[in-house]
């Protein structure tokens, strides 16, 4: 059996505002078709963590080598990894004044110097996958939010990147349209996409996942199975923030706890 290939490695990462230690000595290896999941509580560094893989927020200190190549030395130019790593916010990002098909095109026509027919057909192609082709000549404000992250997510993947980073992309929509998002990043990590996910939708995580992190005051506290996280955790940190997720006595219970945004129906997406 083949290994897999190592896809980013992060090893001491450091960040820090105002003198708020946030990320302390993150050390993180991501092989391909890893889904992982970063939970924990709020202001534990997890939107921090993947801000600085994508260098939105530069580190202090220690590497983030992706592909091979450390991007913290400088010598590498970061357009070279913001082409390699796709990265969906919480608030969507889309250009306002633009059509569906313009917002997944404008990126592959200005940053990948594509022609506008290649651009259009690989366009509808990651619409398609996230059921927003029938859309594309809709303007973005005339969207919902669950439609937005989907559209969101197509952009992302029409770079063709080798990492995808979700920052709770599912923090800023109303209830009822979770689940339409959640079952599009579901489809993802079902087709071996590599990804890093900052969720704290528990069911979620444990559903997609191959390893869970738990990240508290800037350190990983647990790094393991979601089966062994979520049913027998080795901290007595995370058996705590389990136990208040889900109102329960141990973290066990966890096993027959109901979906609050159950994935499990899955929404029919237009």
């Amino acid at each position: 059996m083949d290994e897999k290939k190592c896809v980013l490695s992060v090893r001491g990462l450091e960040k820090g505002f105002d003198g708020d230690h946030v990320l302390r000595g993150i050390d993180l290896d991501v092989y391909q078709g890893d889904v992982i999941s970063v939970i924990g509580p709020s202001g534990s560094g997890k939107s921090t963590l993947i801000r600085c893989i994508d260098f939105l927020e530069e580190p202090d200190k220690g590497s983030v080598i992706l592909d091979g190549t450390d991007y913290t030395n400088m010598s590498a130019p970061l357009k070279e990894l913001h082409e390699k790593v796709g990265m969906v916010f919480q608030s969507f990002n889309l250009f306002a004044n633009r059509t569906v098909l313009e917002n997944c095109t404008l990126p592959l026509i200005t940053v990948k110097r594509m022609d506008r027919k290649t651009a259009k057909n690989i366009a509808l192609h990651h619409l398609e996958k996230v059921g927003m082709a029938s859309f594309q000549h809709r303007g973005a404000l005339e969207l919902s939010g669950g439609q937005k992250q989907r559209v969101a997510i197509a952009r992302a993947l029409c770079m063709e990147p080798q990492l995808m980073l979700f920052d709770e992309p599912t923090s800023a929509l109303d209830p009822e349209m979770v689940g339409e998002v959640l079952e599009v990043v579901k489809s993802l990590a079902q087709r071996g996409t590599t990804m890093i996910v900052v969720s704290h939708e528990m069911t979620f995580v444990r559903t997609i996942s191959t390893r869970v992190l738990f990240l508290d005051k800037g350190v990983i506290e647990e790094d393991a199975p979601p089966q062994d996280l979520f049913t027998n955790p080795r901290s007595g940190r995370v058996r705590e923030f389990l136990s208040h997720h889900y109102g329960q006595g141990s973290a066990s219970h966890s096993r027959t706890v109901p979906v609050a945004a159950s994935i499990s129906n899955s929404y029919s997406m237009p």
